[in-house]
Order: structure tokens, then C-alpha cells, then sequence
């Protein structure tokens, strides 16, 4: 998945109001664990399926996944990828889900970067990082910048073995002679990084296998992140596995990835869908919430109250050079 450019110096986390922890304004890789919810792209809580804080354009409720080694699947079209992340599995022209549990330690990084930087930062990971990250077996998921993006986020997801893989990886690429000097030579006219926050997750037993993947025509992505309410995260995920994910495949929705956080922020699911378009995606959910079969099961699930505390929705665009297109 192309490369994201860590940042050069640990730094100071800043606080964010959505569970998440923020890093340091410098381009360099950090270790600590941080959540990821922007505040720009969420607001007021809000009720799962029926009602979501979106950024970009409205969408709806949502639900599931399948692990590693396997096939991601991605509609009626997928294109074989040719791997060339290390740690991360390829993807063929068949529809499956892993046959194995995903036991990776996934990291989603949002960058901020300096004003009129966005492009000298895009420029910098698909030139140097990602090819820098796979040196130190750091591999690259995915890469994206919101389709509405005021604040210049890249956003981005790498993968390691384990927490301790990861953060081994992580220390010797920021120690890396290659990369001291691309920070070096790429931020002579100034930092190219304000702010970065990062959450650490793993996948859920539901999930597709997360791997590259693409299609013959350009799509919209979507990253939702539910945060569940006290004590309702297991039924949240029970009604991902046992109802949501069926039905988004039903309304035409493709699943890239889910996840739940592993730091301390606050009970979350994260997960990634693929639309044809933004308007696509508020047809597919439109659709969706009217199911008879999504009303019935969001009903039977909460007769106790609500599962989700908040939902936010952020529709992304691939760069060029992110594995999964």
C-alpha cells in the first residue's frame, strides 16, 4: 500500500477529543499507542444505523469482516494484485474469506500536514517511506486522503507481525541513515508533519482477509468508526458477524477490513468499505436501513438500548500509490 511517512522524532501525543491520541508535529515514527477519530470528521454522537456523523456525505449504519491469508472480496471485479508489501497476503480473481484467524498487529495513522504540504508528503512516502517501511518489515496496507480535507490528512494503515514486531520495526526505521537524510532533504523549507494521531488495532474474526486489492474502475472508500456503548462492544461485533455483514454484501457494499482497537482509547470498531461513489453509498445504505431483515435484527438487538454511542464516517480516496485501489 504505498508508504506513509512516519514521523522523524517521537513527539509529544496532543490531546483529541474522540478517544484519540495525538503525536508530535514531525514526520517521524512513534511507538505509543493513540487513537484515531479526527474531531473534524465526527461531532454529536449519534445511533448506529439509523443516524451518522459523516464527512464528506451521508451514509448509515454498518457492520463486518473476515481475517488474513485469504481473499478480500471486492464486488464481481478484482483484479489480481501482485504483492509486494512484505507480511501482507495477495489477492486473487476468487471471492473467499480467510481460512485462518488474522493475528496482526495493525497501526492507523493519521497525518496532518503543514499547510500547501500535502502533495511534498504524498511525494515523500511513495518515494522513500514505503519502500523504507518494507525494509524494516513494516507493511503497507493502505493509503488515503478524505475526499472533503480542510486539516491535509493522509490516512493510512500498516501491518506487523505482533505489538512487539511492530514496535522493533518502528525504533530501527527511525534509527535508518536513509531516512534521517530523506527527512533531512524533504523538510529544509520546513516540517512537513503538524500532528499525527495513531491507534493501534486487530482484526475481527469476521473479517475479509485485508489484503491489496483493486478494481477496474475507481472507488469511493469509507472509514467508519462506531463507538460502542458501555458494555455493548460483544454485542456489537455478534451483530456485525451474525446480521450487518451479510446485508452490506446484499446492498452492494464491499468490505475492505475490520478491526477493534488494542490501546486504551474507548471501545471502538473500525472498519473500511468500497463504494462506486459517494452517491452509491448513500443508495446502498438507504437501502440497507429499510431491509426488513436490518430492522428486525437491529430491533432484537436493542432491546436493552442502543449498541453504539457515536458513529463517524469519512469518505477517502486512494493515492496513487496505496496496494488497495
Amino acid at each position: 500500500m504505498g508508504g506513509w511517512v512516519p514521523e522523524r522524532d517521537l513527539e509529544k501525543s496532543s490531546k483529541q477529543t474522540a478517544g484519540t491520541n495525538t503525536k508530535g508535529a514531525k514526520d517521524t515514527p512513534t511507538t505509543k499507542d493513540t487513537s484515531a477519530n479526527d474531531n473534524t470528521d465526527s461531532a454529536k454522537p449519534t445511533r448506529e444505523p439509523d443516524e451518522v456523523q459523516t464527512t464528506g456525505n451521508a451514509s448509515s449504519s454498518a457492520e463486518t469482516l473476515k481475517p488474513k491469508n485469504a481473499v478480500v472480496i471486492e464486488g464481481d471485479i478484482q483484479q489480481s494484485t501482485q504483492l509486494t508489501n512484505r507480511g501482507m497476503p495477495t489477492t486473487e480473481n476468487v471471492k473467499g474469506i480467510a481460512a485462518e484467524p488474522d493475528s496482526r498487529c495493525y497501526e492507523l495513522r493519521i497525518y496532518y500536514a503543514a499547510p500547501e504540504k500535502l502533495d511534498a508528503l504524498k511525494a515523500r512516502f511513495r518515494d522513500h517511506t514505503c519502500t523504507l517501511f518494507e525494509k524494516h518489515d513494516l507493511a503497507n496496507v493502505g493509503y488515503w486522503t478524505p475526499l472533503e480535507n480542510p486539516d491535509n490528512k493522509l490516512v493510512y494503515i500498516l501491518s506487523s507481525p505482533s505489538r512487539e514486531a511492530h514496535d522493533k520495526a518502528w525504533k530501527e526505521f527511525a534509527a535508518d541513515p536513509e531516512w534521517k537524510k530523506v527527512v533531512q532533504e524533504t523538510e529544509a523549507n520546513g516540517k512537513l508533519v503538524t500532528k499525527v494521531d495513531s491507534v493501534f488495532l486487530k482484526a475481527t474474526d469476521f473479517s475479509p482477509a485485508i489484503a491489496p486489492s483493486g478494481t477496474q474502475t475507481p472507488r469511493c472508500f469509507e472509514l467508519r468508526t462506531y463507538t460502542a456503548a458501555p458494555g455493548k462492544m460483544d454485542a456489537l461485533l455478534a451483530r456485525f458477524r451474525d446480521h450487518t455483514l451479510a446485508l452490506f454484501t446484499k446492498h452492494g457494499m464491499t468490505h475492505i477490513g475490520y478491526w477493534t482497537r488494542t490501546d486504551e482509547g474507548p471501545s471502538q470498531l473500525i472498519y473500511i468499505l468500497a463504494h462506486q461513489s459517494k452517491d452509491a453509498a448513500a443508495k446502498s445504505f438507504e437501502s440497507f436501513r429499510a431491509d426488513p431483515a436490518w430492522i428486525e435484527a437491529k430491533k432484537d438487538s436493542e432491546t436493552n438500548g442502543s449498541l453504539t454511542e457515536k458513529v463517524e464516517s469519512v469518505f477517502m480516496t486512494p493515492v496513487d500509490f496505496s496496494p488497495i485501489k
